[in-house]
């Protein structure tokens, strides 16, 4: 029943985002929805169902009294305001799509294996809405044997087609992070934690790239980037980090910009990219990701070869 509900909250907003700024009259909402899930739609259980997405989403669903149209106004700042929101909706609004479609499309869809610990998400959440302790056996991916930790979590975060949960292991003071996908027989404790009042999870990264919170002492830097014009439609498409700003460099080249905290995860990312970017500074991230090329360019070719 929370499911079907769900389901047609975001329905309706995805067909008014469809109506745009004009939005749509309510006979023609009571059609599309007729259309879609086979039965009539009153304007009480509309209106429920609006009210219900304010609350849940924090999206307005107004009415132009000139017209008795409805529409979602700023749809597009109301939708990006939140980017866990829109990415719940996001997620459902494929699904939904899929699953309507599946036999008529058989064959024709391909979605990937996302490994990010979805039988350990809504344990977490239940604990981080009470605020209590979880315990659970953690493998790491350098170690064999998986070891107990208590943890106060205080977030989860998204990064890479995997959730983490970020949190003080009972004894330490420095904030951890863990990944959902190497966690087993996690438990809800009875004793309870308080979060910091100060405590924001995307402020503790925002510096940050991917899932290492800031070192004490940790201060992001200016990296500046060198692509083609053609791996500089890539970037402008996907950001690698929300700081990323473009320049034109004197010989016309394409610059990007970043400030952030050059941490293994970004030089990764950095790596990945070959030799469609290279680092112009600071001078000791382009030694870092020249080091990690180097070391695999070692792995396919003679050594005595290799001069960089």
């Amino acid at each position: 029943m929370v499911a079907e509900l769900i389901n047609k909250y975001l329905w309706l907003v995805e067909t008014l985002r469809g109506g745009g700024d004009r939005g749509l009259a309510f006979v023609d909402i009571c059609r599309k929805y007729r259309s879609e899930f086979h039965e009539d739609y009153p304007r009480r259980t509309f209106n429920n169902h609006r009210e219900a997405i304010a609350d849940a989403f924090g999206i307005e669903i107004a009415c132009d009294r000139s017209t008795n149209r409805y529409y979602i106004p700023f749809v597009d700042d109301a939708l990006d305001r939140d980017a866990s929101k829109q990415w719940l909706i996001n997620t459902f609004t494929v699904n939904n799509l899929l699953s309507g479609s599946r036999d008529r499309l058989s064959g024709r869809v391909s979605v990937e294996d996302i490994p990010s610990g979805h039988q350990i998400l809504p344990v977490l959440l239940s604990a981080m809405k009470e605020n209590r302790r979880v315990s659970f056996l953690y493998r790491k991916y350098t170690g064999n044997v998986p070891e107990e930790r208590i943890l106060a979590p205080y977030a989860v975060k998204e990064f890479e087609k995997r959730w983490y949960v970020v949190g003080r292991v009972s004894g330490r003071d420095v904030l951890r992070v863990y990944g959902l996908d190497r966690i087993r027989d996690i438990r809800i404790l009875e004793e309870t934690f308080r979060v910091p009042e100060d405590f924001d999870v995307n402020s503790l990264f925002y510096n940050s790239f991917g899932v290492y919170p800031p070192e004490p002492g940790q201060q992001a830097v200016s990296v500046l980037l060198k692509t083609s014009e053609v791996e500089a439609r890539f970037l402008r498409d996907l950001p690698l980090h929300h700081s990323q700003t473009e320049e034109t460099g004197p010989d016309g080249c394409r610059l990007f910009r970043l400030r952030v905290i050059p941490n293994a995860n970004f030089i990764m990312a950095l790596c990945r990219l070959g030799s469609r970017i290279e680092v112009l500074e600071p001078a000791e991230v382009r030694r870092q990701v020249a080091e990690e090329l180097r070391s695999a360019a070692l792995q396919y070719t003679d050594k005595q070869q290799i001069t960089i």
